[in-house]
């Protein structure tokens, strides 16, 4: 494989997706036997599903709130962190699709959660937000300031993203000399751009060949808890 040089004053993207979580026993929605099984998309994760059934949502998100709180991040979390602390502070970006939680667990900061995150929750009224890992018994919870409904702080399918982290994450990727995308299809839109938006050096690693793949300078097929450790070690002892 071979890698670019970097050294501390080397700028880097990266981009997660479920692939990395799921090695952690995060289940996705696309598994045969994953987290959205006897659940319907439409129902758990749309804002008219939300609006129609609150309190079954909120149940579902609460459930999945005590699964995550669970799991542990796993060797591919950990070497993100190792390398975001190798480089210059203001070098490195993670963009995760994931809202999990366990990049900054595994001891991330540079961040962006482009889909929200499952520990925080909003009002669907006023501009309240919360960092919680609640796992409420009596749903849906409601704003502790205008006592309308909180919602999980996610984004749902028909939301869009937030501009300014888009903004953030392209800016990034116009100057970055190395990017790495893990876990990811390539197929959601405008992640899947990325690849194609930077002219750094870029590597996809995960266990099967992203959409994307023809964009990528290297593929590497495995594990990421047991390739990307190996990566940074490499990246980071030049």
């Amino acid at each position: 494989m071979d890698l670019p040089v970097i050294t501390p004053r080397s700028k880097i993207v990266v981009l997660t997706g479920a692939g990395i979580s799921s090695e952690s026993g995060i289940a996705t929605f696309r598994e045969a036997n994953g987290l959205w099984e006897n659940h319907r998309v439409e129902d758990m994760a749309t804002p008219e599903g939300f609006f129609r059934d609150p309190a079954t949502v909120w149940r579902f998100y609460v459930e999945r709130r005590s699964q995550v709180l669970a799991a542990t991040p796993n060797p591919a979390h950990r070497a993100l962190a190792d390398l975001e602390n190798y480089v210059d502070e203001g070098n490195f970006l993670l963009v995760t699709q994931n809202v999990d939680g366990l990049h900054r667990r595994a001891g991330s900061g540079s961040m962006i959660e482009v889909h929200g995150s499952l520990f925080r929750d909003r009002c669907t009224k006023c501009k309240y937000r919360v960092e919680t890992n609640e796992l409420y018994e009596d749903v849906p919870p409601t704003c502790p300031h205008c006592k309308s409904m909180l919602r999980p702080d996610v984004v749902w399918f028909g939301e869009s993203l937030h501009a300014q982290s888009l903004t953030r994450a392209f800016s990034a990727l116009a100057e970055a000399d190395l990017y790495i995308a893990i876990g990811t299809s390539g197929i959601v839109y405008p992640v899947s751009m990325f690849v194609y938006e930077t002219p750094a050096t870029s590597l996809y690693v995960g266990v099967e060949r992203p959409q994307n793949a023809d964009g990528f300078d290297e593929v590497v097929l495995g594990k990421a808890g047991e390739e990307l450790p190996k990566i940074v070690s490499q990246l980071t002892s030049r």
